[in-house]
Protein backbone atom coordinates (compact mmCIF):
# COMPACT_ATOMS: atom_id res chain seq x y z
CA UNK A 1 0.00 0.00 0.00
CA UNK A 2 1.16 3.37 -0.91
CA UNK A 3 2.49 5.75 2.01
CA UNK A 4 0.30 9.26 2.21
CA UNK A 5 2.93 11.75 1.57
CA UNK A 6 2.37 14.77 4.40
CA UNK A 7 4.26 18.11 3.99
CA UNK A 8 4.04 19.21 7.30
CA UNK A 9 3.98 23.33 7.21
CA UNK A 10 5.72 24.81 10.17
CA UNK A 11 7.72 28.15 10.90
CA UNK A 12 6.48 30.85 9.10
CA UNK A 13 6.93 34.22 10.02
CA UNK A 14 4.41 35.66 12.46
CA UNK A 15 5.36 35.93 16.15
CA UNK A 16 4.74 32.56 17.05
CA UNK A 17 7.71 31.22 14.66
CA UNK A 18 9.29 29.22 17.28
CA UNK A 19 6.10 27.60 18.96
CA UNK A 20 5.03 26.68 14.96
CA UNK A 21 8.45 24.69 14.61
CA UNK A 22 8.55 22.83 18.06
CA UNK A 23 4.71 21.64 16.84
CA UNK A 24 6.38 21.24 13.53
CA UNK A 25 8.81 18.91 14.47
CA UNK A 26 7.23 17.14 17.15
CA UNK A 27 3.86 15.85 14.64
CA UNK A 28 6.51 15.18 11.65
CA UNK A 29 8.25 12.99 14.24
CA UNK A 30 5.45 11.41 15.27
CA UNK A 31 4.07 10.55 11.40
CA UNK A 32 7.01 9.29 10.05
CA UNK A 33 6.80 6.68 13.14
CA UNK A 34 3.66 5.99 11.76
CA UNK A 35 5.21 5.06 8.48
CA UNK A 36 4.12 8.46 6.65
CA UNK A 37 6.05 9.83 4.07
CA UNK A 38 6.99 13.63 5.47
CA UNK A 39 8.27 16.63 4.09
CA UNK A 40 9.19 19.32 6.41
CA UNK A 41 8.61 22.51 5.13
CA UNK A 42 9.45 26.03 7.00
CA UNK A 43 6.94 28.00 5.41
CA UNK A 44 8.27 31.48 3.88
CA UNK A 45 6.69 33.25 0.84
CA UNK A 46 7.77 30.64 -1.87
CA UNK A 47 5.19 28.10 -0.12
CA UNK A 48 3.06 27.81 -3.23
CA UNK A 49 5.83 26.41 -5.58
CA UNK A 50 7.23 24.59 -2.86
CA UNK A 51 3.93 23.08 -3.03
CA UNK A 52 3.52 22.63 -6.40
CA UNK A 53 6.89 20.84 -6.61
CA UNK A 54 6.51 18.32 -3.40
CA UNK A 55 2.91 17.54 -4.90
CA UNK A 56 2.01 16.02 -1.28
CA UNK A 57 -1.54 13.92 -0.69
CA UNK A 58 -1.80 16.21 2.71
CA UNK A 59 -0.67 19.17 4.43
CA UNK A 60 -0.52 19.12 8.06
CA UNK A 61 -0.68 22.46 9.02
CA UNK A 62 1.59 23.09 12.34
CA UNK A 63 1.54 26.83 11.90
CA UNK A 64 0.37 29.48 14.07
CA UNK A 65 -0.18 33.11 14.57
CA UNK A 66 -0.59 35.55 11.10
CA UNK A 67 -0.92 33.79 7.71
CA UNK A 68 -1.01 29.90 9.42
CA UNK A 69 -4.36 30.28 11.03
CA UNK A 70 -6.18 33.40 9.94
CA UNK A 71 -7.09 31.59 6.47
CA UNK A 72 -4.58 32.90 4.42
CA UNK A 73 -2.82 29.81 4.03
CA UNK A 74 -6.12 27.97 4.12
CA UNK A 75 -7.19 29.54 1.14
CA UNK A 76 -4.05 28.89 -0.65
CA UNK A 77 -4.17 25.28 -0.09
CA UNK A 78 -7.50 25.45 -1.73
CA UNK A 79 -6.20 27.05 -4.77
CA UNK A 80 -3.22 24.39 -5.16
CA UNK A 81 -6.30 21.99 -4.52
CA UNK A 82 -4.24 20.01 -1.08
CA UNK A 83 -6.32 18.59 1.49
CA UNK A 84 -5.18 20.15 4.77
CA UNK A 85 -6.08 19.66 8.55
CA UNK A 86 -7.73 21.75 11.03
CA UNK A 87 -10.18 24.28 10.13
CA UNK A 88 -11.07 25.92 6.82
CA UNK A 89 -11.06 29.51 5.18
CA UNK A 90 -13.66 31.04 7.19
CA UNK A 91 -13.33 28.96 10.31
CA UNK A 92 -10.17 29.90 10.35
CA UNK A 93 -10.41 33.68 9.94
CA UNK A 94 -13.73 33.98 12.07
CA UNK A 95 -11.75 32.85 15.35
CA UNK A 96 -8.43 34.70 14.57
CA UNK A 97 -10.72 37.65 14.60
CA UNK A 98 -11.49 37.72 18.80
CA UNK A 99 -14.11 40.24 18.39
CA UNK A 100 -16.14 39.21 15.91
CA UNK A 101 -15.43 35.25 17.14
CA UNK A 102 -17.07 36.83 20.77
CA UNK A 103 -20.75 37.70 18.11
CA UNK A 104 -20.71 34.63 16.76
CA UNK A 105 -20.23 32.23 19.74
CA UNK A 106 -22.78 34.78 22.04
CA UNK A 107 -25.22 34.30 19.32
CA UNK A 108 -25.13 30.45 19.78
CA UNK A 109 -25.44 30.63 23.56
CA UNK A 110 -21.87 30.87 24.61
CA UNK A 111 -21.83 32.49 27.55
CA UNK A 112 -18.78 35.96 27.24
CA UNK A 113 -17.26 38.64 28.88
CA UNK A 114 -18.30 42.42 28.54
CA UNK A 115 -15.96 43.84 25.87
CA UNK A 116 -15.73 45.90 22.77
CA UNK A 117 -13.50 46.56 19.64
CA UNK A 118 -11.27 49.50 19.90
CA UNK A 119 -8.62 51.00 17.72
CA UNK A 120 -5.70 51.60 19.72
CA UNK A 121 -5.22 54.92 18.90
CA UNK A 122 -8.71 55.65 20.69
CA UNK A 123 -7.86 54.99 24.13
CA UNK A 124 -6.75 57.79 25.58
CA UNK A 125 -6.02 59.29 29.07
CA UNK A 126 -9.65 57.71 30.31
CA UNK A 127 -10.41 54.12 30.95
CA UNK A 128 -12.32 53.00 27.86
CA UNK A 129 -14.42 50.73 30.05
CA UNK A 130 -14.85 50.01 33.81
CA UNK A 131 -11.62 48.65 35.28
CA UNK A 132 -9.97 45.61 36.00
CA UNK A 133 -10.13 45.16 31.90
CA UNK A 134 -7.97 42.67 29.62
CA UNK A 135 -6.32 44.68 26.34
CA UNK A 136 -5.69 42.15 23.85
CA UNK A 137 -4.18 42.23 20.13
CA UNK A 138 -7.23 41.43 17.49
CA UNK A 139 -5.14 39.10 15.84
CA UNK A 140 -2.83 37.41 18.03
CA UNK A 141 -2.22 34.10 19.99
CA UNK A 142 0.38 32.90 23.01
CA UNK A 143 -0.79 36.01 24.68
CA UNK A 144 1.50 38.17 22.22
CA UNK A 145 0.46 41.91 23.28
CA UNK A 146 -1.92 40.89 26.49
CA UNK A 147 -2.32 43.81 28.58
CA UNK A 148 -3.81 43.49 32.26
CA UNK A 149 -5.04 46.93 33.65
CA UNK A 150 -6.37 47.05 37.66
CA UNK A 151 -8.44 49.01 39.61
CA UNK A 152 -5.68 50.64 40.83
CA UNK A 153 -4.19 52.43 37.62
CA UNK A 154 -5.47 55.60 36.89
CA UNK A 155 -5.13 55.66 33.19
CA UNK A 156 -4.62 53.08 30.57
CA UNK A 157 -0.93 52.08 29.86
CA UNK A 158 0.45 55.11 27.69
CA UNK A 159 2.39 52.40 25.74
CA UNK A 160 -0.80 51.23 24.07
CA UNK A 161 -0.78 54.18 21.87
CA UNK A 162 3.59 54.13 21.26
CA UNK A 163 5.14 53.46 17.76
CA UNK A 164 6.68 50.54 19.35
CA UNK A 165 3.46 48.27 19.35
CA UNK A 166 3.66 45.67 16.66
CA UNK A 167 0.17 43.93 17.35
CA UNK A 168 -1.69 45.74 14.83
CA UNK A 169 -4.51 48.92 15.65
CA UNK A 170 -7.41 47.07 16.54
CA UNK A 171 -7.47 45.15 20.14
CA UNK A 172 -10.16 43.88 22.41
CA UNK A 173 -11.00 45.89 25.47
CA UNK A 174 -12.85 43.15 27.74
CA UNK A 175 -13.78 42.87 31.29
CA UNK A 176 -11.29 41.00 33.74
CA UNK A 177 -12.75 38.01 34.96
CA UNK A 178 -10.50 36.90 37.91
CA UNK A 179 -10.21 33.10 39.01
CA UNK A 180 -9.38 30.00 37.08
CA UNK A 181 -7.72 29.35 34.12
CA UNK A 182 -9.53 26.33 32.00
CA UNK A 183 -9.65 24.71 28.72
CA UNK A 184 -11.37 21.97 26.62
CA UNK A 185 -10.33 20.65 23.49
CA UNK A 186 -12.97 19.08 20.67
CA UNK A 187 -12.03 16.61 18.35
CA UNK A 188 -14.16 16.37 15.60
CA UNK A 189 -17.69 16.53 17.32
CA UNK A 190 -16.08 14.87 20.29
CA UNK A 191 -15.61 17.13 23.51
CA UNK A 192 -12.37 15.57 25.33
CA UNK A 193 -11.85 16.56 29.53
CA UNK A 194 -11.16 19.74 30.79
CA UNK A 195 -7.56 21.09 32.29
CA UNK A 196 -7.11 23.21 34.65
CA UNK A 197 -3.89 25.65 34.13
CA UNK A 198 -2.12 27.08 37.07
CA UNK A 199 0.58 28.99 36.49
CA UNK A 200 3.95 29.33 38.17
CA UNK A 201 3.52 32.40 40.85
CA UNK A 202 6.22 34.04 39.50
CA UNK A 203 3.91 35.33 36.30
CA UNK A 204 1.23 37.37 36.67
CA UNK A 205 -1.26 35.95 34.08
CA UNK A 206 -0.68 32.44 31.27
CA UNK A 207 1.51 34.47 29.09
CA UNK A 208 3.65 33.46 26.41
CA UNK A 209 6.44 32.42 29.01
CA UNK A 210 4.04 30.40 31.70
CA UNK A 211 2.80 28.49 28.09
CA UNK A 212 6.27 27.25 26.94
CA UNK A 213 8.66 27.66 29.56
CA UNK A 214 8.74 23.84 31.17
CA UNK A 215 7.44 24.36 34.05
CA UNK A 216 6.05 27.79 33.63
CA UNK A 217 2.46 25.94 34.52
CA UNK A 218 0.70 22.98 35.63
CA UNK A 219 -2.02 21.43 33.96
CA UNK A 220 -4.47 19.73 35.70
CA UNK A 221 -6.52 17.25 34.00
CA UNK A 222 -9.11 16.17 34.12
CA UNK A 223 -9.92 19.67 36.40
CA UNK A 224 -10.92 19.35 39.70
CA UNK A 225 -14.30 20.73 39.21
CA UNK A 226 -18.06 20.46 39.62
CA UNK A 227 -19.60 17.79 37.45
CA UNK A 228 -22.03 20.75 36.61
CA UNK A 229 -19.28 23.44 35.96
CA UNK A 230 -16.88 20.46 33.62
CA UNK A 231 -20.53 19.57 31.45
CA UNK A 232 -21.34 23.26 31.00
CA UNK A 233 -17.23 23.81 29.60
CA UNK A 234 -17.85 20.73 27.62
CA UNK A 235 -21.01 21.97 25.88
CA UNK A 236 -19.54 25.51 25.43
CA UNK A 237 -16.61 24.15 23.98
CA UNK A 238 -18.89 21.98 21.69
CA UNK A 239 -21.39 25.14 20.66
CA UNK A 240 -18.12 27.57 19.83
CA UNK A 241 -16.43 24.71 17.61
CA UNK A 242 -20.00 24.68 15.38
CA UNK A 243 -20.89 27.67 15.79
CA UNK A 244 -17.40 29.27 14.16
CA UNK A 245 -17.49 26.35 11.42
CA UNK A 246 -14.43 24.38 13.06
CA UNK A 247 -13.35 20.66 11.65
CA UNK A 248 -10.60 18.65 13.42
CA UNK A 249 -9.46 19.66 16.38
CA UNK A 250 -9.70 23.10 18.44
CA UNK A 251 -9.48 24.41 22.06
CA UNK A 252 -11.60 26.78 23.84
CA UNK A 253 -9.90 28.38 26.52
CA UNK A 254 -12.61 30.07 29.62
CA UNK A 255 -12.28 31.52 32.81
CA UNK A 256 -13.81 31.09 36.38
CA UNK A 257 -14.97 32.95 38.73
CA UNK A 258 -15.39 30.92 41.72
CA UNK A 259 -15.11 33.71 44.74
CA UNK A 260 -18.18 35.89 43.57
CA UNK A 261 -21.02 34.84 41.27
CA UNK A 262 -19.09 31.94 39.94
CA UNK A 263 -18.89 33.57 36.81
CA UNK A 264 -18.03 31.60 33.50
CA UNK A 265 -16.93 32.84 30.53
CA UNK A 266 -15.49 31.80 27.20
CA UNK A 267 -12.41 33.75 25.53
CA UNK A 268 -11.74 32.35 22.45
CA UNK A 269 -10.99 29.09 20.14
CA UNK A 270 -8.12 28.39 18.75
CA UNK A 271 -8.38 26.39 15.60
CA UNK A 272 -4.40 25.43 15.77
CA UNK A 273 -3.61 24.54 18.90
CA UNK A 274 -0.31 23.93 19.73
CA UNK A 275 1.60 20.18 19.67
CA UNK A 276 4.76 20.98 21.44
CA UNK A 277 5.97 19.41 24.52
CA UNK A 278 4.58 21.63 26.85
CA UNK A 279 0.81 22.28 24.89
CA UNK A 280 -2.50 21.22 25.77
CA UNK A 281 -4.20 19.47 23.69
CA UNK A 282 -1.68 16.48 23.88
CA UNK A 283 -2.26 16.40 27.80
CA UNK A 284 -5.92 16.54 27.11
CA UNK A 285 -6.42 14.00 24.91
CA UNK A 286 -4.23 11.38 27.20
CA UNK A 287 -6.25 11.83 29.33
CA UNK A 288 -9.34 11.13 27.62
CA UNK A 289 -7.78 8.06 26.43
CA UNK A 290 -5.73 8.86 23.03
CA UNK A 291 -1.88 9.21 22.55
CA UNK A 292 -0.21 12.04 21.05
CA UNK A 293 0.33 9.61 18.07
CA UNK A 294 -3.75 8.77 17.80
CA UNK A 295 -4.56 12.38 17.41
CA UNK A 296 -2.10 13.39 14.90
CA UNK A 297 -2.55 10.45 12.89
CA UNK A 298 -6.49 11.60 12.82
CA UNK A 299 -6.00 15.20 11.67
CA UNK A 300 -4.21 13.12 9.10
CA UNK A 301 -6.80 10.73 8.01
CA UNK A 302 -9.53 13.55 8.90
CA UNK A 303 -7.86 15.36 6.19
CA UNK A 304 -7.61 13.01 3.60
CA UNK A 305 -11.61 12.22 3.75
CA UNK A 306 -11.89 16.16 2.20
CA UNK A 307 -10.11 15.07 -0.96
Amino acid sequence: MDRKHVAVLMGGFSSERTVSLSSGWACANSLEKDGYRVSCVDVNHDIASVLTVLKPDIAFNALHGAYGEDGTIQGLLEYLQIPYTHSGVLASALAMDKGRAKVVAASAGVSIAHSRVMKRGEIGPLHPIEPPYVVKPIREGSSFGVVIVGRDQSCPPQFLSSCNWIYGDEVLVESYIAGRELTCAVIGDLVLDVCEIIPDPSFRFYNYDSKYVPGGSKHICPAEISANLYQDIQKMSLMAHQALGCRGISRSDFRYDDKDDGVLVWLETNTQPGMTSTSLVPDIAKVSGHSFGDIVRWMVEDASCLR
